[in-house]
Parts: C-alpha cells; sequence; structure tokens
C-alpha cells in the first residue's frame, strides 16, 4: 500500500476532478501488476495495474488507495474489472466519499466473495485526496492559501518590493504547488503591481494551472501578460455592477469574466460557488493581505502553507499577510489544526488547517 501511495502521489495535480488513485497487484509474494491513474478519462489506476499482470491476476490481492469505483463514469467501474480478473482479495486504503461509489464498489466485491479489508494507511489516503474529497462533496473547490513573509509577517517592503522575500528552495516549491492545484488566485492589485505570468516555472517540470484574478471593477489591463498570453485559461471574477464595454473587450481577448454578487465587490462565497460549476476542483491562493483577508474572514481558506525569511523589514505602511477588521479577543482567533512545520532551505514553512468558530 505504501508503494501505491507514493505512485498516486506523483500523479498530484494531473487528473484534474478525479482522485489520485494507486494499485499495486502482488501474487505469490511478487508485485506483478502496477498502475496510476493519470489523467481524467482514462484508465483507473485498477485497469492498468490489471492489464500488466494478465493471466497472473486470477487470485491475486489487489492494494488500491482508493475504494475501486462501482459506476460507468468516462470510463467502465473498476470493481467489475476486478471481478472479471478474479482476483482473490483486495486490499482498500480509504472509502471513496463520492456519491456515486461511497461503499457501493467494496459491497459488489463482497457480492462476488471477494474479502475485502478496509482501512489500511487510510489516513495518508486521505490527505492525498483532501482535494478531491472535498470537491466531490460540496461541489467547491479547495483553497491552499500560499504566502511568504519576513519574521515580522511583511509580505513585501514599505516601497511595495517583494523581490524576493523567501529564498530558491521555497519558490520552488510554490511551483510544484501550482501544478498540483487546479488554478491560481490573486487580486487585481498583484497583477497591476507584478504584471505575472502566474505560470509554473519552466525549469519546474508542471502543468499550468488555470489563472483566476480576483477583480472587482475590472481594471484589468488588456497589456496584462494574463490577458496577451492565451496559452493558459484566465478567469476574472467581477462585480455584477462593472462595466460591460470593458468586460466585451477582455472577452474578445479571450478572457472568461465571471460576475459574482450585486454589489461593489466580488462575492467570494458565490464566487467559489461559480468556480466550482466551472469544475475548477482546487485554488492556490497566493493573493495579498485584503483578498488573503477577506477569504479568511468568509471561511473560504481550507488549508494555509505560511514561508517565513529569517528577515525583519518592519514599516507601519508595509502590506502584511492578513488584512482585515480583526478578531477582538485572543480567545476567538482561527487557530490552525494539524500544524507541520520544516525547513524550506534557509526559510521556515509552517502549515496547517484553519478552524473557524462560526
Amino acid at each position: 500500500m505504501g508503494l501505491a501511495l507514493e505512485m498516486a502521489s506523483k500523479a498530484s495535480g494531473q487528473t484534474g476532478i478525479n482522485p489520485v488513485v494507486g494499485c499495486v497487484v502482488v501474487k505469490d509474494g511478487r508485485i506483478i501488476g502496477i498502475g496510476t491513474h493519470l489523467k481524467r478519462g482514462t484508465g483507473h489506476a485498477e485497469v492498468h495495474a490489471l492489464q500488466m499482470a494478465g493471466e497472473e491476476a486470477e487470485g491475486a490481492t489487489v492494494y488500491v488507495t482508493l475504494e475501486p469505483c462501482s459506476h460507468f463514469g468516462k470510463t467502465p467501474p473498476c470493481s467489475e474489472r476486478i471481478i472479471a480478473a478474479k482476483a482473490s482479495r483486495v486490499v482498500v486504503a480509504s472509502t471513496d466519499p463520492n456519491p456515486q461509489v461511497s461503499g457501493s464498489g467494496i459491497a459488489r466485491l463482497r457480492e462476488e466473495g471477494i474479502d475485502v479489508t478496509v482501512g489500511v494507511l487510510e489516513q495518508r489516503s486521505q490527505q492525498m485526496n483532501e482535494k478531491f474529497n472535498k470537491y466531490i462533496t460540496t461541489k467547491l473547490p479547495f483553497v491552499t492559501l500560499k504566502t511568504a513573509s519576513t519574521l515580522d509577517g511583511k509580505i513585501a517592503s514599505r516601497t511595495g518590493d517583494s523581490r524576493w522575500v523567501t529564498g530558491t528552495e521555497a519558490r520552488e516549491q510554490v511551483h510544484t504547488l501550482r501544478h498540483q492545484h487546479e488554478a491560481i488566485m490573486v487580486g487585481i492589485g498583484t497583477v497591476l503591481a507584478d504584471d505575472p505570468l502566474l505560470n509554473t516555472r519552466a525549469d519546474v517540470p508542471a502543468i499550468d494551472p488555470v489563472r483566476i484574478i480576483v477583480d472587482s471593477s475590472l481594471q484589468l489591463p488588456l497589456s496584462a501578460r494574463v490577458v496577451t498570453d492565451r496559452s493558459i485559461r484566465t478567469i476574472v471574477l467581477t462585480s455584477g455592477r462593472a462595466a460591460t464595454d470593458k468586460r466585451l473587450a477582455l472577452e474578445a481577448a479571450g478572457v472568461e469574466v465571471v460576475a459574482c454578487g450585486t454589489g461593489e465587490k466580488v462575492d467570494l462565497i458565490e464566487a467559489m460557488q461559480k468556480l466550482g460549476e466551472l469544475e475548477i476542483s482546487s485554488i492556490l491562493l497566493e493573493g495579498g493581505g485584503q483578498l488573503n483577508g477577506a477569504m479568511l474572514e468568509a471561511g473560504l481558506i481550507d488549508k494555509i502553507i505560511l514561508y517565513y525569511a529569517a528577515k525583519i523589514i518592519g514599516g507601519n505602511e508595509a502590506p502584511g499577510t492578513f488584512t482585515f477588521a480583526g478578531i477582538e479577543k485572543m480567545a476567538d482567533a482561527i487557530q490552525l489544526d494539524r500544524v507541520n512545520v520544516e525547513m524550506a532551505g534557509e526559510d521556515i514553512c509552517v502549515s496547517g488547517y484553519p478552524v473557524y468558530n462560526n
């Protein structure tokens, strides 16, 4: 199962709204088949592994990181493929939260007399598919906030200079994070200040995420690189009061413009719902303090990854990681659960899951 999980993790970021899944087929102490789900619409991990095993799969044990599917989607059900291969035992890391499966794949295997064990390395499997698990049950994207700051919480100096807060290794990790998410989201302030491409770096093998820009009044210049570069899908979230002529100009340039709410600012809750409808299953939020603060206040951030450089720059006007009204009492602070701390070169990486009070 450890091998199956390791193989599955290598496909993180490639499967769209599908989960990452690995499978290993074992017989008489030998590995006779391995497989990974590589892309939505293509064969699942069990299919690849059983094809490799061939006729030897009869009487074998199938180790799979997620419950075999039992329904016809873009591909036939894997539970039926295992039954046809005449495997004698299936070991599953975790059940599939997809309402179309949710235990029915395991039940189908047991109906055919196959011995099924569930829960082996379950926690690792669930964490690996945390983005899929949220999206498939809520139709809302899993949002990971990533930010880099100095020890005193500044994401740029008082003059706006932010190159570079952290070192090379931390920045490389960020490009891997971009690859592992369906989309990257920033505010219009970031685009106006830096004119970024919002892609993955050329020397980090990866898939470019969809670009999402939060721009309530459609300030996005038609000359911005996120507009002129059409190699990556770009979505602009705006308010219902944004100028129609600018919207039409952006759409003519190939940008998707999505109005969220009827007020002067983007309704972020509605925005997440609409992005879910567009099959954006996960978002890496790389916003400035205002967007980060608004998303946190709305309870829309699922995971936080903070990179801290061993630097102090001060400055009352220097922007911070989160800008919002703030919490009045320390007892009501948003806490991080399952906190992990590790080094990223010379920088410190703190990650965890925010626990909201309401």
